[in-house]
């Protein structure tokens, strides 16, 4: 399986660091986080990567040709002349994925000890276009699921906005952990263009789509933060 790491954002929520540096080679316990994705979906057999670059991109690609691209195949999908979101990151490397099998995507500033190969058997077993991994955690922002784990909307946890695709009997609301397992179908059915953000894309085609989501209860953390950097240490060793 391919994995798609996004590592193009500007890192605002990491400044200073992220003035001189993208936040993906940003370290916890002096590993940057980009080298320990790469070896954490190693170990689920996971050799074969595509990787979006931005802010900083050279650093990147530098750091990936001094450690030999740490043993893996790896593509880059270069968006130095615009930044594109995910969802706009996703169609500009469509064709490093869109070849008939299913890919992962995976943020560089998300650090977890998930189980990818679980991950990965549930989709492949609901055959969905797009599984959403996710957690009861804590989380501004909420996806809304019904009793069989199918996407039914989002709420804003501080302003209690909501869209959903059906009035809200109950649904669970979990936080997504920055992981989905993408079925290359995906492809055809997103309708956007340019700069947009994946997640709107899954609120428009649940409408009509079924799209799963995966609850896990590893430990997950969102090292968009310096204080995040310190809550990581702890246990990512």
């Amino acid at each position: 399986m391919k994995a798609l790491i996004f590592a193009a954002g500007k890192g605002t929520r990491l400044k200073p660091f992220t003035d001189h540096h993208p936040k993906a080679l940003a370290k916890v316990n002096d590993i940057p986080l980009l080298e320990r994705n790469i070896k954490y979906l190693k170990n689920f057999g996971i050799n074969d990567f595509v990787i979006n670059i931005h802010h900083f991109g050279n650093q990147i690609v530098d750091f990936l040709n001094r450690n030999d691209n740490f043993g893996c195949k790896i593509e880059i999908s270069d968006e130095s002349e615009e930044l594109l979101e995910t969802g706009g990151g996703l169609i500009f490397a469509r064709k490093f994925l869109d070849h008939g099998e299913d890919f992962l995507i995976m943020n560089a500033d998300i650090l977890t000890d998930m189980n990818i190969t679980e991950f990965v058997e549930y989709h492949k077993k609901i055959k969905d276009f797009a599984t959403l991994a996710v957690s009861d955690r804590e989380s501004s922002r909420k996806l809304l699921f019904n009793d069989e784990m199918i996407l039914r909307g989002w709420l804003n946890v501080q302003t209690g906005e909501q869209r959903l695709a059906e009035f809200n009997k109950g649904f669970k609301a979990l936080a997504f952990s920055g992981i989905h397992c993408i079925n290359p179908l995906m492809f055809e059915k997103i309708k956007r263009k340019g700069k947009f953000s994946v997640m709107e894309e899954y609120l428009d085609l649940m409408q009509a789509e079924k799209i799963h989501g995966f609850v896990h209860s590893s430990r997950l953390i969102d090292v968009g933060k310096p204080e995040s950097i310190a809550e990581a240490e702890k246990y990512f060793k």
